[in-house]
């Protein structure tokens, strides 16, 4: 079986230090914002490109909080996309404020910036771009736009820690950047947590008040809050994990163009692509360095094809791991239903839907469980002739 992430070898990987630190945690008796947290905070704030960093419960919790940070609620409108996990408008929504969507880009998956403006009205406060599959939105025109009509913007980096876009790190653009450490994320602890980062001393300071009850001093309350603070024994887990993302980036990356490699020749298979100068292209290496405008981190490897869930079915019964990251947009979700989208209103977002499917991405892939994976991927087409033939 080939999984499609394996969490358990990059901690055996790392056992020793990992191991020890816990101890230490352990042994230390300071659980609750101790010194690891406050440590963490720096150093992914730093590797973020922000000033500062706020350690939450989890990654919902980060965007809620900043959503929160930046006074958005009842009345208030978020423009979003339709094409993510419910996580994003799930924060919206519990602030008291509207989602409004727009459609996506077909080739990135991202919100397509060409449309959010027609859906900004009088009552928009914020524009919220998630970098779905570790992929950078195209954050150019979304930063003039909300610049242009005075929008916060806060981004979704819950699958895109380490990724840039003209060589500055997601989560640095807006008003404040929000991350998840769920265990299968690129950056991940041994349970829940999350984190704001942010360049803006008000968002910080806010975020870091609402995370504990919405007090500034133990037992005086200033707000309602919530109690979503990091855990201390994550933050010691996340400090050794952070010393090698870069590393484990590039494999990432590697693994990425290894795929589309062995993909060339299936035709009726869309590959991940990149943004570069001449819009999105297919991130071959033969691409010039200088034409690339993002860094992808390949949180999920996600091709495009039809007959998906057939295709699904064959590789689960090959033993290959794979996953639909998402089978149903936002729009036509039962919890949204009352904004009164009907099936069609999002084409882009819908036909992704229909046709995405994951395969197997973690760091510690080789390229032999890779050819593996493109054998059984290819023999699902086999199958599919000799059927038509017989």
């Amino acid at each position: 079986m080939i999984p499609l992430c394996d969490v358990k070898q990059q901690y055996l990987s790392l056992k020793a230090e990992i191991d020890a630190a816990m101890q230490a945690v352990a042994a230390a008796g300071n659980y609750i914002l101790g010194p690891n947290v406050k440590a963490l905070e720096r150093e992914v704030a730093a590797f973020c490109g922000c000033d500062h960093g706020v350690g939450v419960a989890n990654g919902t919790d980060a965007l809620h909080l900043a959503l929160r940070a930046l006074d958005i609620g009842p009345g208030d409108e978020v423009i979003t996309t339709p094409f993510t996990f419910i996580a994003t408008t799930e924060a919206i929504g519990l602030v008291g404020a509207t989602p409004v969507f727009v459609d996506i880009d077909p080739f990135t998956f991202n919100i397509d910036p060409e449309r959010i403006e027609p859906a900004i009205t009088s009552r928009t406060k914020a524009i919220l771009p998630v970098h779905l599959y570790g992929q950078p939105c195209d954050m150019d025109p979304i930063m003039a736009l909300a610049r242009h009509h005075e929008l916060y913007v806060v981004e979704d980096c819950a699958q895109a820690i380490g990724a840039t876009y003209r060589g500055q790190p997601v989560g640095s653009f807006g008003d404040a950047g929000c991350l998840s450490f769920f265990p299968s994320k690129n950056l991940g602890c041994f349970g829940d947590g999350g984190m704001v980062v942010t360049n803006t001393a008000r968002v910080y300071e806010r975020v870091e008040v609402l995370r504990r009850h919405g007090g500034r001093v133990k037992y005086y309350h200033e707000e309602l809050g919530l109690n979503s603070r990091l855990d201390e024994l994550q933050a010691a887990i996340l400090r050794i994990k952070l010393r090698h993302i870069e590393t484990w980036i590039g494999l990432r990356r590697r693994h990425a163009y290894f795929y589309n490699r062995l993909l060339v020749s299936q035709v009726n298979v869309q590959r991940p692509h990149e943004l570069s100068s001449q819009g999105p292209v297919v991130p071959l290496f033969e691409l010039p360095q200088a034409e690339r405008i993002q860094k992808a981190v390949y949180h999920q490897y996600t091709v495009q094809l039809t007959d998906r869930d057939r295709v699904a079915q064959q590789l689960t019964a090959a033993g290959v791991g794979n996953a639909i990251y998402y089978p149903v947009p936002l729009h036509r979700q039962k919890v949204h239903f009352g904004l009164g989208l009907a099936e069609g209103n999002f084409p882009c977002a819908e036909r992704a839907s229909r046709m995405c499917l994951s395969l197997p991405m973690f760091p510690e892939l080789t390229e032999e469980q890779q050819s593996q994976v493109m054998e059984a991927f290819s023999a699902c087409w086999d199958v599919q002739e000799a059927c038509r033939s017989a």
